[in-house]
């Protein structure tokens, strides 16, 4: 807002006319006329006097704010991009740098105009890209510097989308260093460059690893939501659960042991026999494919470490024991052919 608007606002609100605010101030009645209308503005001697006689504070004389709010920066972002409906992207662009220079430290402001203009200097014909980008791109490295980690991330993201673009690899490279290390988005960028680079080894083993990270991630999710379900008492969205745990470790090769052995715990809530037997027998003899993930050819550029047999031999005596425990399986007790194949 204006500072001729906020005069004629809080004026208003006094219930005060402009002759009265002229006299008191010690200047013209026109002079007033013409701060409101915003032709002229007041003197700084001025201000002070001003904000006293409408009882307001000098920053909300001068809009000042220090920081814009979540919700005005969305409110700003999106009126600057309907803009681009009656405007061309020069004076949109100079909306913009106005609006950045009016709050120098809203560093979720800048950088969100410079992906906008960013953005749609590139989809506009009529825009000389070489013109703007400089200073777009000094908005990304000023955003670049932020204490919000999020935004540097952002701005890191958009600046190695940048130079991704334009084939300056070893640019955009470096601009990996903003994600911590585990981070998925990070090894799929830099698998992205290595396709791009003809690195094509080392691109198979990073997106193989994202791949495998994500099973046990969804893994360890689907489990946790299996045992909310079963605390709720809810057996079938906990079998819904179980099922899909068991589909995402086919989907994903893991083998036969782990398409399998997610079902034990709920046959054994439920006391079911029938499926008890067949969940312990395939788990028993299917205990070869464990590591089942190990000879997939979805991880082939994954090193693995050998399978120890005798660490098999010890899953297999450990299971054989749980098996035979009483307490756990006393629903199995008398059951031909389960005690059968026990022994």
């Amino acid at each position: 807002m204006q500072i001729g608007e906020v005069i004629r606002k809080y004026r208003k609100k006094k219930n005060m006319t402009q002759e009265e605010i002229a006299k008191r101030l010690g200047v013209t009645t026109p002079a007033v006329n013409k701060w409101e209308k915003g032709v002229t503005q007041p003197d700084i001697m001025l201000l002070a006097p001003i904000a006293r006689l409408l009882d307001i504070t000098l920053d909300t004389l001068l809009s000042f704010q220090y920081e814009l709010t979540m919700e005005e920066i969305s409110r700003t972002v999106k009126e600057i991009d309907q803009m681009f409906d009656h405007e061309n992207y020069e004076e949109v662009f100079q909306y913009a740098q106005k609006m950045i220079q009016q709050y120098p430290n809203c560093e979720q402001l800048i950088w969100q105009l410079a992906v906008i203009m960013h953005a749609r200097c590139m989809l506009d014909e009529n825009a000389n890209m070489e013109v703007y980008e400089k200073q777009i791109l000094e908005w990304y490295e000023r955003t670049l510097q932020s204490k919000d980690e999020k935004i540097r991330r952002n701005s890191a993201g958009s600046l190695f989308g940048y130079y991704r673009k334009k084939e300056m690899f070893k640019e955009a490279e470096e601009y990996l260093s903003f994600y911590p290390e585990d981070s998925m988005e990070k090894k799929r960028m830099q698998a992205l460059l290595y396709s791009e680079t003809n690195r094509k080894e080392e691109a198979y083993k990073a997106y193989e690893e994202i791949l495998f990270s994500n099973y046990q991630m969804l893994n360890i999710v689907l489990t946790s939501l299996y045992k909310m379900s079963m605390q709720d008492d809810n057996i079938e969205q906990a079998r819904k659960y179980i099922e899909k745990e068991s589909g995402l470790a086919k989907l994903f090769e893991m083998g036969r042991y782990q398409e399998i052995s997610c079902k034990l715990e709920l046959a054994v809530v439920e006391k079911n026999v029938e499926e008890t037997i067949s969940i312990a027998k395939g788990m028993v003899s299917s205990l070869d494919q464990i590591f089942g993930f190990v000879h997939s050819s979805l991880y082939s550029h994954m090193k693995f470490k050998e399978v120890d047999e005798n660490f098999i031999a010890k899953i297999r005596e450990d299971l054989l024991k749980l098996f035979r425990d009483k307490e756990t399986f006393e629903y199995m007790t008398g059951n031909e052919e389960w005690e059968a194949w026990l022994k």
